[in-house]
């Protein structure tokens, strides 16, 4: 049995975390004494190795009752091996003794300092004291390696609540100064002091800051586009096309109506030479020409409108060209939008619930939806005075912001943007959109 001790304090030396420590203890003592269970518990995290077992699932119902007899045992408290069976237990515990453990137990509670738990062990069969003895042997060299690796996780509501009632409880050796719970609320109140940055998320793009509005030069329909949304175009090429037939046509009728004028004026002006009351109508059939003429370059006008050319160089902007194909369109509406590939800026929208204290050079970071881990970095050019309806309904102020330099995104691509405000303590950044909806709720 000497040499089986040995090696198994050789194996918890070389143990190379607690989670093998805690099948080593529950698997391999079995070169010790001979027991058909043996479970680890420790009061902070629950059963935390069972033998026979690769993961322990504490929601079983076996599970919590194990739970529940390590606690009472580890509450009525003893030092070395302890012996116990279902007399010893309440009786709401002692009644599902048989459905789960044989006749006789070994309670082992850990002698590590800074760990509690305790291992237990059952058998068929009485505990033999040299039995008793190994164990409590190996108990020992086991705990003391197993308080080397183990790090508690605090996986449970209720180790965190014990940890923390250790923390707060009152110390009757220390000085007023030196109790943790002082300790603990001067750390809390200094934590609410620290300055930080108050920020506000809102939806944000990539717009043009000042790009040139194409609108209709006349009233027609439009017959077609010869561009595409987001395409780049150079000055002077032909962006779209009204139907030119209704112009053409009545300047085929100005033409006509101007060479009958002409020859009517011929006609009127030989007459005059034999009969001078023909000679006060050339005046009159002169205007006629005129107005014929004036008309004619009108509409041949018109018709050079009528095919509409890029004024500058840059990106269109506009939604489905199919759209606008066969729609009348009266002049000076709006059909499209140029920007220049460098004319871009950050527009955001900010609930009226995150309207916080903006000012002209504050710091304003998109994070796009297509490049999310490198920030569109701008600052702050003016936020709207008053809130606006959007498209969803909801009611927000608008933002623009001027990029801090050059970017490779294009117009239109969305993301969210964080705005950066001033510093403020760090309990107003938590607490002022709860006390805002608090208040709005209780009407304070």
């Amino acid at each position: 049995m000497t040499g089986m001790l040995s090696e198994l304090a050789r194996r918890a030396r070389q143990a190379g975390s607690d989670r093998e420590l805690g099948f080593l203890l529950v698997n391999e003592t079995l070169g010790l004494a001979h027991y058909r269970q043996a479970a680890l518990w420790l009061a902070d995290e629950g059963v935390w190795s069972l033998s026979g077992v690769v993961q322990v699932d504490a929601n079983v119902p076996y599970a919590q009752w194990l739970d529940a007899v390590a606690r009472h045992l580890q509450s009525t408290g003893s030092d070395g091996p302890r012996l116990f069976s279902a007399m010893d237990l309440p009786p709401a515990l002692a009644d599902q003794w048989a459905q789960w453990w044989p006749e006789h137990g070994l309670w082992l509670a850990s002698s590590a300092p800074g760990v509690t738990g305790g291992v237990v062990f059952v058998s068929d069969e009485v505990w033999p004291p040299s039995a008793m003895e190994a164990l409590r042997e190996w108990s020992e060299i086991w705990w003391h390696a197993f308080a080397a690796q183990h790090r508690p996780r605090m996986a449970s509501l209720r180790g965190w609540r014990g940890r923390l009632s250790k923390a707060l409880a009152w110390q009757a050796d220390r000085p007023w100064w030196r109790q943790g719970r002082l300790q603990m609320l001067v750390l809390l109140l200094a934590a609410m002091a620290w300055p930080v940055r108050l920020t506000v998320l809102a939806p944000g793009e990539l717009v043009p800051s000042r790009p040139l509005v194409i609108r209709a030069p006349l009233d027609g329909v439009i017959d077609v586009f010869h561009i595409l949304p987001n395409q780049q175009v150079q000055a002077d090429q032909p962006l779209f096309s009204f139907d030119e037939m209704v112009i053409k046509s009545r300047l085929d009728v100005a033409v006509q109506a101007m060479a009958t004028a002409e020859t009517d004026y011929r006609q009127t002006s030989q007459m005059a030479l034999s009969d001078a009351r023909a000679k006060p109508q050339l005046g009159l059939l002169l205007g006629k020409i005129e107005e014929r003429r004036a008309e004619i370059d009108y509409l041949r006008k018109q018709l050079k409108r009528a095919r509409v050319l890029a004024p500058q160089t840059g990106v269109v902007l506009m939604d489905d060209p199919s759209e606008w194909i066969g729609k009348p369109v009266a002049t000076g509406e709006r059909i499209l939008r140029i920007a220049t590939l460098d004319d871009v800026e950050v527009e955001a929208w900010v609930p009226i619930a995150d309207a916080i204290s903006l000012y002209v050079g504050d710091e304003v970071l998109l994070y796009l939806s297509a490049s999310p881990l490198k920030p569109v970095s701008a600052t702050l050019r003016y936020m709207a005075h008053e809130a606006v309806q959007r498209p969803d309904g909801a009611y927000a102020y608008r933002v623009r912001a001027a990029l801090s330099g050059k970017t490779a995104h294009r117009v239109g691509l969305k993301g969210t943007a964080k705005l950066l405000g001033g510093s403020v303590p760090l309990g107003y950044w938590m607490f002022r959109r709860p006390w805002a909806t608090l208040r709005a709720y209780l009407g304070l």
